[in-house]
């Protein structure tokens, strides 16, 4: 029993990081994708193991399955949010794609555009773009036909084309934040509204937290003058650390020495700064802080 154990620890050990990597991609939430894997391990320890031909597929059919149904749970508990909700950031700089082979769906653009899809049609995407997932597993994976699959990869793939501009690099982005920190903090409105695209957006999750806005800003006039309107209160005594989350430049605020207690990232395209994202909310600052 001891041998057949460590087994079934090893075996799932291997294959936690893609876990990981799907829940996390399916909620937005690293805590919530813990608590997924956490689930799934506790069925594999249960489960008649010498009957499961391919521990990978059955443990991640077990994962996709599990983040299908809290995804339809989250999003009517998102109902009640307030104000924008982002996803929570997580630190890629020691694993840089959560288990995947490549690092697709991962950035804070891609997983806002997948929060508006069907959870299966978010499912069916990320195995295949992120984790390459065959079509005739993923049809076994979400009970479905090679051809429905493929039909929703097909959509998710035009909703996402549809709704995002192409990115800049990952150093260009990290100038680009560099410099509207830079003047966010000395309320430069001429050099912010430089930066920012026509359209710009700012987001800020704080789930009602005092002082965090809880409506978007929208276009470059109006959000260059939202943060020249706070920067001389707002900036004092804090401190800012360059990091790397969900595979792009984050700024990482603390205040005094004290735990971080805001991640500012910008999506941007040839003509600037997109949206300017800021995570406040308490309980989604664990992972990256």
């Amino acid at each position: 029993m001891t041998d057949e154990l460590d087994d079934a620890v090893a075996v799932f050990d291997a294959v936690r990081p893609r876990l990981m990597g799907i829940a996390y991609r399916m909620l937005g939430s690293h805590t919530e994708a813990e608590d997924l894997v956490q689930e799934v391990w506790l069925r594999w320890q249960a489960a008649d193991r010498s009957a499961v031909q391919s521990p990978v597929a059955y443990l991640s059919t077990a994962v996709t399955r599990l983040a299908i149904n809290a995804s339809q749970s989250a999003r009517a508990r998102r109902e009640t949010y307030i104000g924008p909700w982002l996803p929570e950031p997580v630190d890629t700089s020691a694993d840089p794609y959560l288990g995947a082979e490549r690092g697709e769906a991962l950035s804070f653009a891609v997983l806002l555009v997948l929060e508006r899809l069907s959870p299966t049609e978010r499912a069916a995407y990320i195995l295949r773009e992120a984790f390459d997932y065959p079509y005739d597993e993923l049809a076994a994976m979400l009970q479905s036909t090679e051809a429905a699959v493929r039909q929703l990869v097909s959509r998710a793939r035009k909703r996402i084309r549809a709704e995002r501009r192409t990115e800049v690099s990952g150093s260009e982005q990290k100038t680009l934040l560099s410099a509207f920190i830079a003047a966010a903090r000395s309320g430069d409105v001429a050099v912010l509204e430089e930066l920012l695209a026509k359209d710009a957006i700012s987001y800020s999750d704080g789930n009602g937290a005092r002082q965090v806005s809880k409506f978007p800003v929208v276009g470059y006039e109006r959000v260059a003058k939202y943060y020249r309107a706070f920067h001389e209160h707002f900036w004092i005594g804090v401190e800012v650390e360059f990091g790397t989350a969900n595979g792009r430049a984050v700024a990482m605020l603390r205040r005094d020495g004290g735990d971080v207690f805001a991640v500012c990232t910008v999506t941007a395209s040839d003509e600037g700064i997109d949206e300017v994202l800021w995570q406040m909310n308490p309980a989604k600052l664990t992972a990256i802080a």
